[in-house]
């Protein structure tokens, strides 16, 4: 991964608001309905270049394909993995559970955004042997991606590309033909190691998605002890650290979050309980969110348990669930606390707290506040590099 000596570079997690018309093909092929594939093939791809403009128009060094080609950050692997289908179900969490008249009114604005994929329409069950298919479908969409970097050459500082934890899909997706959980995590990890290991191979820094290591606490694992839950943080590091074995740990960064939707979060489990585990993680950064105010102050964990020294840490200083612009004198200030925590300003970089549409059309923030809260990040990080890095 690039690093600066001069400024910190700014970044975001992935998912971008999408064009409507190709969320709203997304969300009838999610339901079932018919959708002509080339209509959304092209959609998916006349996307991208829109999309790496308003990265760059907004300030964004390390950017990338705003996941225009995916109807969601991990679902879109049910077309590329065997072994997936029918319809599945999610259990609800904690938070959610405990605020029945929050979560009522959740459940109105989610009925409400008719043109957007949610699990509700896609979740599917996993029926079959896990194995991956999808070299055809990766290929195009890295293509697609190099097409379009290749019209704006120094204007970026590198490129990233996404693939979610195989623990995600584990949680998310029920296991209805494994005979144990650890034999059907260890499936998904083989097969999604193929992609891992191409779009590495492409020359793209590759991003791991897996809300799963923080979310699952208040979802999977709500009722069990922590202990069981840490249990399974350390079964997924280890599949990661299989499935990406013999590539450079530079090239590799973590994303880890407690799910990217609006809600109390008052049962989320501290960071500090599961950061030990994380950093077994053979990855040479972590993208964290530290700017939402139920995790705001945990940038002191770094004090305590410090990133090794050739990690660095994309520090969330961006909400991605309120239409709220942050001023950039408070994304300064947030960078500069987490700088003092990791010691080195070098090794920070500004980025989002999650993706802005994880699900299509499922995003909480406008179109149009997305770029301005992207341009406000960067107005921030070069302010907080001013103050950090000296002449």
């Amino acid at each position: 991964m690039h690093l600066s000596d001069t400024r910190i570079l700014t970044t975001h997690v992935g998912s971008l608001p999408r064009p409507p018309e190709l969320t709203r093909a997304y969300a009838l092929r999610a339901r079932g309905e018919n959708v002509d594939e080339k209509t959304i093939a092209d959609a998916g791809a006349k996307a991208v270049p829109w999309v790496i403009g308003q990265q760059l128009a907004a300030g964004i060094d390390v950017i990338n394909n705003g996941e225009q080609q995916r109807e969601s950050f991990v679902l879109y692997l049910r077309r590329r993995l065997s072994g997936l289908g029918g319809q599945g179900s999610r259990q609800g969490f904690a938070d959610l559970e405990a605020y029945p008249k929050y979560k009522e009114n959740l459940a109105r604005q989610v009925q409400a955004r008719g043109e957007a994929v949610s699990n509700r329409d896609s979740l599917p069950k996993c029926i079959g042997e896990i194995r991956y298919q999808g070299q055809a479908e990766l290929e195009t969409e890295c293509q697609t991606f190099k097409t379009a970097l290749a019209d704006v050459v120094g204007r970026y500082v590198e490129p990233f590309f996404t693939a979610p934890s195989p623990g995600i899909l584990a949680s998310i997706v029920r296991n209805e033909h494994y005979a144990t959980f650890d034999a059907y995590l260890a499936a998904i990890g083989a097969a999604v190691a193929i992609e891992y290991r191409e779009i590495v191979r492409q020359g793209f820094v590759l991003q791991l998605d897996c809300p799963d290591l923080a979310l699952e606490r208040h979802g999977l694992f709500q009722s069990k002890p922590l202990s069981e839950f840490l249990g399974f943080v350390e079964k997924v590091i280890d599949t990661i650290n299989t499935s990406i074995a013999g590539l450079p740990r530079d090239r590799i960064r973590l994303h880890v979050c407690w799910g990217n939707y609006e809600g109390p979060h008052d049962r989320d489990v501290p960071l500090e309980d599961i950061w030990p585990i994380l950093q077994r993680a053979n990855v040479g950064g972590f993208v964290l969110p530290l700017a939402n105010p139920r995790h705001a102050h945990e940038v002191r964990v770094f004090e305590k348990r410090p990133l090794a020294d050739d990690q660095i840490l994309a520090a969330g200083v961006i909400d991605t669930l309120t239409n709220f612009v942050e001023h950039p004198e408070v994304v300064a200030d947030r960078l500069v606390r987490v700088a003092q925590a990791v010691g080195d300003p070098w090794r920070v970089l500004a980025a989002t707290d999650c993706g802005f549409d994880t699900s299509a059309g499922m995003g909480r923030v406008a179109e149009d506040v997305v770029w301005a809260k992207l341009k406000a990040m960067s107005d921030g990080a070069a302010l907080a590099s001013k103050r950090l890095f000296k002449a």
